[in-house]
């Protein structure tokens, strides 16, 4: 064409957008752009908009939104979603919800509800998705939810551990019936998997009647992080039966499963035959697994000589020797927990974590100047260790607890009279801490004080805290659901085995790691996490 007009010129953008060329389709735009007599269009606006989303590219995205302030068309409801989807897919969430605040005026629809709503979704921002989610459905509007909102909302339930507001939204998917929509179904089974209902999570499973290779991994990684490595392993044999071929996160998902099952020879035999039987080369995250699944099994030669033989970058290496100082630790090996705390330091990795486990190495070994030292190189450094918390949803509301403070909570008096009874009950089982353990009351207490005192530190932690709320008020006979930021310690896990056998109640935490389901005495776990 001679002389192409902002039609053409529109056209080839979006050709390039659909066929998977954005770079290209910037490119044509910046052509475009030399023609000042032909200026862009609100579809022209939309297309590079697009283009930017796909590329995460907020800088170039930044330039042609100046572009558009002067052109007038900003009050156009596709380019507004446009603009609002970009920012929100370059994690500049603020900007994104000044764009949504912006199109007040101009008129909402659907798909801005739902950019917003993705993008806090996507950021770690679930509280804010869920707050507009609820918005959206007070808000007097003709719009109804579709199924890319549903998924980022049920997605942000999964992140927060948010069992009743996924239930609410499963509500909305059956009433508007995208049930057998294979994107929210797996997004539901994900939620269910991850708000400790790995019930309604394999419900969900049965009922998708065309499973793909995100439906298995979903179901196959819900399996491994409730400990039911065995189950994981059938399904992943299942899917391969079926000619599904997986990818490298549902290998991870196995070695996962076989990294909290104990089951290290299957782990191995994976680990060493992916490529050749499934096409997937193992990359540093299925080494990590592995190194993980060694350290936790007690052979932390073998992961230390697997992880020195690695090479991973900065981010990579991170987890590599995050894992490796969880093993040490675990395992009492001062020497292991010194070299790869020494490595994270030194690539300015996980560096607090590194100087928490070295200072409780050298308190477990009776080094406790050794471990002072450390802590107040520490506070020099400005490196703060992660407060512990735990927190309990009850009647959509949730409830956040901190290691040893009840300050913040109407209940707290309640809570240390429940807690000391408790106590007590535990003691006339013959409960002494964690002393039918390998590691014992003083391992989760890394400050030079008495037993006694030791003891009283470890009944404060937040998951007891949490506990003992949930017990007071949820229903008798009700499953309490705790989530954890940090690593359950074990004198709370051998509590909970006996409190769940007390109370006769089921009681499901999600650490950081993995679930841990308490009923009768005993613990998913089997004691290997």
């Amino acid at each position: 064409m001679r002389e192409p007009n902002v039609v053409s010129w529109t056209s080839v953008i979006s050709g390039y957008n659909e066929t998977g060329q954005p770079k290209t389709a910037l490119c044509m735009f910046q052509e475009m752009s030399k023609d000042i007599s032909v200026p862009p269009n609100e579809f022209t606006f939309a297309s590079v908009f697009k283009s930017c989303s796909a590329l995460a590219e907020s800088r170039i995205g930044k330039n042609i939104h100046a572009r558009l302030e002067i052109s007038g068309l900003r009050s156009n409801t596709v380019v507004s979603s446009s603009l609002l989807d970009m920012y929100g897919k370059c994690n500049d969430v603020e900007t994104a919800r000044r764009v949504f605040d912006s199109m007040l005026g101009c008129g909402r629809n659907v798909v801005s509800w739902t950019s917003m709503i993705t993008a806090y979704a996507q950021n770690a921002r679930g509280h804010e998705a869920i707050d507009l989610f609820r918005s959206f459905n007070a808000a007097s509007t003709s719009d109804k939810p579709n199924q890319f909102m549903l998924a980022s909302v049920i997605s942000a339930c999964s992140g927060l551990g948010r069992l009743q507001w996924g239930r609410v939204a499963h509500c909305v998917v059956t009433r508007r019936g995208y049930e057998s929509n294979l994107v929210v179904a797996t997004s539901l089974l994900d939620m269910y998997a991850k708000c400790g209902s790995l019930s309604c999570a394999e419900k969900i499973f049965l009922r998708i009647r065309c499973h793909s290779v995100i439906s298995y991994t979903s179901m196959i990684m819900a399996k491994a992080k409730h400990g039911f490595g065995e189950e994981a392993l059938k399904l992943f044999n299942e899917m391969v039966a079926k000619r599904i071929k997986p990818n490298y996160v549902t290998l991870l998902g196995v070695l996962h499963a076989c990294g909290h099952s104990g089951l290290v020879n299957e782990g191995l035999g994976y680990l060493n035959s992916m490529a050749e039987m499934f096409g997937v080369s193992p990359d540093a995250r299925h080494y990590t697994c592995v190194v993980d699944m060694l350290g936790r099994f007690g052979r932390v030669d073998e992961a230390y000589d697997l992880a020195k033989r690695i090479e991973v970058g900065a981010e990579q290496g991170a987890l590599l020797w995050g894992a490796l100082l969880s093993a040490g630790r675990l395992h009492g090996r001062v020497d292991i927990v010194c070299e790869a705390s020494r490595r994270l330091i030194q690539s300015n990795q996980q560096v607090t974590s590194a100087y928490v486990a070295l200072s409780n190495a050298y308190a477990l070994a009776g080094g406790w100047e050794d471990s002072e030292s450390l802590r107040v190189e520490m506070k020099r450094g400005g490196n703060v260790k992660e407060r512990a918390c735990s927190w309990i949803e009850v009647k959509g509301s949730v409830y956040v607890f901190h290691a040893g403070d009840l300050s913040s909570c109407d209940e707290s008096g309640d809570i240390e009279r429940f807690m000391k009874d408790l106590e007590t009950r535990m003691k006339e089982r013959g409960h002494r801490g964690s002393s039918s353990s390998v590691i014992t009351t003083s391992s989760s207490v890394f400050v030079d004080v008495d037993e006694e005192a030791k003891e009283e530190m470890v009944s404060l932690h937040c998951e007891r805290l949490a506990l003992a709320f949930g017990l007071i008020r949820l229903p008798e006979g009700s499953t309490i659901r705790i989530m954890n930021n940090l690593r359950m310690c074990r004198d709370c896990h051998e509590a909970f085995k006996l409190i769940s056998e007390i109370v006769e109640r089921e009681i499901v935490v999600r650490d950081v790691n993995r679930f841990h389901c308490f009923k009768d005495g005993s613990c998913t776990c089997r004691d290997f996490w």
